[in-house]
């Protein structure tokens, strides 16, 4: 829910409230605030439970995309080529959750290297004359 909220935005929304309130209400509207998030994060629980126990396998099904989107959202460009790359793996597999090619392109998946061992730091892959 505040994963963007950084310490620079604590920092002045303490700041903020310090001002507003003064230093002498200042803990007692930190403990408020404190309260209400608990709170709401309570019913929020709840509420996600209740629906869990009513709707059973349905629910896990309707969280299905979210995660999928969830999971496009966590996507790496730079890992995603060096998978591809060094590893020969397709990352779009990732993605989609089902092993399979899913580029779309109709193309045949990256050939495994003949030898799966990781590369050293400031080692080069092989050059092949055959791909260019």
């Amino acid at each position: 829910m505040f994963d963007s909220v950084g310490w620079p935005e604590i920092l002045v929304l303490a700041l903020v409230g310090l001002f507003v309130l003064g230093p002498e209400r200042l803990p007692e509207g930190a403990a408020w605030l404190g309260k209400a998030v608990r709170q709401v994060r309570d019913y929020a629980s709840g509420a996600r439970e209740q629906l869990r126990s009513e709707m059973g396998d349905e629910f896990d099904q309707l969280q299905k995309p979210l995660n999928d989107l969830r999971s496009v959202r966590n996507f790496n460009p730079k890992t995603a080529v060096t998978k591809h790359l060094f590893e020969g793996e397709n990352p779009l597999d990732d993605l989609s959750g089902n092993g399979s090619s899913s580029n779309g392109s109709g193309s045949a998946p990256a050939a495994k290297p003949a030898e799966s061992k990781p590369l050293s730091p400031g080692e080069r892959p092989p050059y092949d004359e055959d791909a260019t």
